[in-house]
């Protein structure tokens, strides 16, 4: 603190909206806030279990007859793995699998090691570009895939043009903020809301389906800190402009956040 006792750092005086899931918002929020800016935290996704069971508990009773298991986010591996784990454990010779490094954390947090995943840009095309997901290595293969409802369809299909037979296997939902918008229009109003980080397509979609005249317009004009180019073109698509395309994860934000030029 200064001794005037304001925060001090290159977030000072500065409210960011941190909008992953409530489960993963912790360390981007304390990092903004060791920054010196004031982190509000408002999950634009709010996750829960699959409606359906089913799907998990059949990938889990023959999970030793995949080649590969694949987990999409961390949810992914949230969701799943306290399943597997009580079934018996992770099969010897089951390869696993991530789009990103979150993920392979999460995966590491239950023991689970020797992820293949990208080193970097983290989506389902970098994962694709690996030398284990080729033709050579997959056709005639079974490949599990672990992910929320809905979602891309792209990395399924593609392993399935390369031979492989997937098994896609819901273990999680997703939904919009279950509380409405009135934080953040709140925060606006009162003119203390100076970004919004958005780690998600589908969150963002939400969030603008979610506002009104109003808040559409202190949207378009609130910087939008998005770590993908596929954030940045959605957020385009939704008619947005003032958009600040950062580096990977959380990490990638914050420095896009602490680089960025605010105003005085």
């Amino acid at each position: 603190m200064t001794p005037g006792g304001h925060a001090a750092g290159p977030l000072a005086g500065r409210t960011i909206v941190v909008t992953r899931p409530l489960a993963q918002a912790g360390p981007l929020a304390e990092a903004i806030a060791a920054a010196g800016g004031e982190p509000l935290i408002f999950p634009l996704l709010e996750i829960s279990p699959a409606a359906d069971p089913a799907p998990l508990a059949a990938a889990v009773a023959s999970l030793a007859q995949y080649a590969v298991a694949i987990f999409i986010s961390p949810n992914a591996v949230d969701y799943s793995l306290p399943a597997i784990l009580a079934h018996g454990g992770w099969p010897a010779g089951l390869v696993p699998a991530a789009v990103g490094q979150g993920t392979v954390r999460a995966l590491a947090a239950f023991g689970i090691t020797g992820c293949v995943a990208p080193a970097e840009r983290f989506d389902s095309e970098a994962l694709l570009a690996l030398p284990e997901l080729q033709a050579a290595r997959v056709a005639g293969r079974r490949l599990a895939l672990f992910r929320g409802d809905g979602g891309r369809e792209l990395l399924a299909e593609t392993l399935r043009q390369r031979g492989a037979q997937v098994d896609c296997v819901t273990c999680y939902r997703r939904s919009g903020p279950a509380d409405g918008v009135q934080p953040l229009l709140a925060a606006w109003r009162a003119g203390r809301l100076d970004a919004l980080t958005v780690s998600s397509s589908e969150g963002l979609r939400y969030l603008a389906d979610l506002l009104d005249v109003e808040g559409r317009e202190f949207l378009v004009r609130t910087p939008l800190f998005v770590p993908h180019a596929r954030i940045a073109e959605s957020a385009r698509a939704l008619g947005l402009s003032n958009i600040i395309l950062t580096d990977a994860a959380d990490a990638g934000i914050l420095a896009g956040l602490r680089a960025y030029n605010w105003p005085a």
